[in-house]
């Protein structure tokens, strides 16, 4: 049966001669879609079977159109409006009737295989044009670097350590706390805004800096004040300014979900004068939070039991942060550029319609970023189909299905699968909140991708003893070779590359909270660098046409692709292999890493190219 669907049937939804235009499409607009039968096969009728998300199926007859090259095409157009749609075909033969749908190269019958989709987004959504084609830089503030402030004081309950220090896994007591500090703070930002300068940073996320008791910050203790560590709000408005005459804006971590457990608003420990609302039933935020039995039991993130959940339905709350003179009005009135929003399918539909209105009312042109570890278009949390792209929420995300596709391309090369989870998201999302979503290979939560590039062999050991690891001279090598192809796809992928701290300074670290070692100042990686301010440069003066679309070349037996503008042609080349791979085209380029011209390259093992048509 699978070979009558592949020897006689062709529909591609990345194809305009099958579906023009491609990709997510503004609403209003018509698509038409074009079936294709193997001339010989008798077909009664071709019907395109779509639902708007949630309702119930429509039948749409295709037309016969012409017989042509050997296949008959049956075509059809319609008009889209607003939403999420999915479709498939149902094709009526002498042979029987079909139901088809998506498969990886070709139209299939398991009904478990994806549906096509189609996302239709509101007229008036745009993204913001500051970021698109530009970098982002990602600090974990604790850790990137010290700067001389007398204004940073440390008042933590835990250690203050020197930098050259280990972080700590676990304490003695078996617990780990998340309280032993380094002291990266504002000022050692500013210092080192010539190196951010340099790698062409645009945009500087910055983990959470409000005042907390852990040295991630993601348990907020007061989301109106700076914490003492890093500085007061002075030397932060210092950073704005500073960092704008730098051409780089500033985005904060918005951590709107939970609080601390040790914050002004829960108060725990009864650190804060407030009274808080484990404290008692009358405190003024008791119904921020979901209490079973108060005041030990209570509703947490993943059972944190220092992170509290948020009521995000409760009005006051809602006011606090996005209300007047609330959190994001404080923030971004003082220059920030954007938000970061936290565990984002966390929060309600309309807790995050009222930070985007928020924030666009107070700078239109401040980026909002949503945490979404899967395809954001068409992402379910909590049964709410979430409508991130459609209009009223985010402009980019975290863009987490790149991620995966750059490890998996790098380290099992398959052209195939790498191309299919790419296009699947060029084709669901829309171009605007591509452009505006972070190209990432790891974070603060996952595993440095230099130690998995490395192919360094951590099983059956435990955090302390991973955490004591060193790469040998050969796994930092591999790493090094597989890091520097990774850090090319991200930079020639759509969206915006994003560098988590220390990544391009060779900087290795299995998971949390061994990722997240202070920046290596007196151990760069001065190769690794030197690759990523080439990588940083030739986005900058191509960036036009790396806002403009992908094109995957086929024919090669390692990955070839393009990105295409009006302005121009760039080809990357990229071999995660052992051996040595000529390529060759029937056209001139100019090697942006060597400057040689030609129409004949050799690729080197686990090496690439980043080729100008000329």
């Amino acid at each position: 049966m699978s070979e009558l669907i592949s020897d006689n049937f062709y529909y591609s939804s990345r194809d305009i001669s099958c579906r023009k235009p491609f990709g997510a499409i503004v609403s209003g607009k018509r698509i038409e879609f074009n079936f294709y039968a193997k001339f010989g096969v008798y077909v009664n009728e071709v019907y395109l079977v779509i639902n708007l998300d949630g309702q119930e199926e429509e039948y749409v007859r295709l037309k016969f159109k012409e017989n042509k090259d050997g296949m008959s095409r049956f075509s059809v157009s319609r008009r889209f409006d607003t939403g999420l749609y999915f479709y498939h075909f149902s094709v009526d033969t002498e042979l029987g009737r079909f139901e088809l749908y998506k498969g990886r190269n070709a139209v299939a019958t398991d009904e478990s295989a994806n549906s096509y989709q189609i996302t239709v987004y509101d007229k008036e959504y745009k993204t913001p044009d500051f970021l698109k084609g530009g970098v982002i830089y990602h600090i974990f503030a604790d850790r990137f670097n010290r700067g001389k402030d007398s204004g940073a004081v440390f008042d933590k309950k835990g250690v203050l350590k020197d930098w050259s220090e280990p972080v700590t896994v676990v304490d003695s007591d078996g617990v780990f706390r998340a309280n032993d500090f380094y002291g990266g703070n504002l000022q050692g930002i500013i210092d080192k805004l010539p190196y951010l300068k340099a790698l062409n940073v645009s945009l500087i996320y910055l983990s959470p800096i409000f005042k907390s008791a852990s040295n991630h910050r993601y348990d907020t203790g007061d989301y109106m004040e700076i914490d003492p560590l890093l500085g007061n709000e002075e030397k932060f408005r210092e950073l704005i300014v500073k960092a704008k005459k730098n051409g780089i804006g500033i985005m904060l971590d918005g951590v709107f979900n939970h609080t601390g457990a040790d914050s002004k608003y829960f108060n725990k420990f009864s650190s804060y004068e407030s009274t808080g609302a484990y404290q008692s039933k009358e405190s003024p935020y008791y119904d921020w939070y979901y209490f079973t039995n108060h005041p030990d039991e209570y509703a947490c993130w993943w059972g944190v039991t220092v992170v509290p959940t948020v009521n995000k339905t409760n009005e006051e709350y809602r006011k606090f942060i996005f209300g007047d003179q609330g959190v994001i009005e404080k923030w971004l009135s003082m220059g920030v550029k954007g938000l970061r929003l936290d565990v984002v399918d966390e929060l309600d539909i309309s807790f995050v319609d009222g930070i985007r209105e928020k924030t666009k009312s107070v700078d239109k042109d401040a980026v909002i970023i949503g945490e979404v570890w899967e395809d954001a278009s068409n992402k379910i949390s909590y049964s709410q189909r979430r409508p991130y792209f459609l209009g009223r929420q985010l402009d980019g995300v975290m863009n987490y299905p790149f991620k995966n596709a750059i490890m998996g391309y790098i380290m099992n090369g398959s052209n195939e699968i790498f191309e299919d989870e790419i296009m699947n998201i060029v084709e669901n999302y829309p171009k605007s909140s591509l452009d505006d979503s972070m190209t990432f290979i790891d974070t603060h939560d996952t595993v440095r991708a230099l130690n998995i590039f490395s192919g360094i062999n951590a099983y059956d050991t435990d955090k302390v003893t991973r955490s004591t690891m060193k790469l040998s001279s050969f796994e930092r090598a591999l790493g090094s070779q597989r890091m520097k192809l990774a850090g090319v796809l991200q930079y020639a992928l759509p969206g915006v590359p994003s560098i988590y701290y220390g990544d391009e300074a060779g900087l290795d670290g299995f998971e949390d909270p061994i990722n997240r070692k202070p920046f290596p100042w007196n151990d760069i990686d001065e190769d690794m660098l030197a690759h990523f301010i080439l990588l940083g440069n030739i986005r900058k003066k191509y960036s036009k046409i790396f806002k403009g679309n992908i094109e995957f070349v086929k024919g090669y037996d390692i990955l070839v692709f393009d990105r295409v503008s009006d302005t121009g042609r760039i080809r990357i080349a990229v071999n995660p292999f052992e051996g040595r791979k000529e390529i060759s085209f029937n056209r001139n380029f100019e090697s942006l890493v060597s400057g040689v011209t030609g129409s004949v390259f050799e690729i080197n093992a686990r090496g690439f190219e980043i080729l100008r048509e000329v």
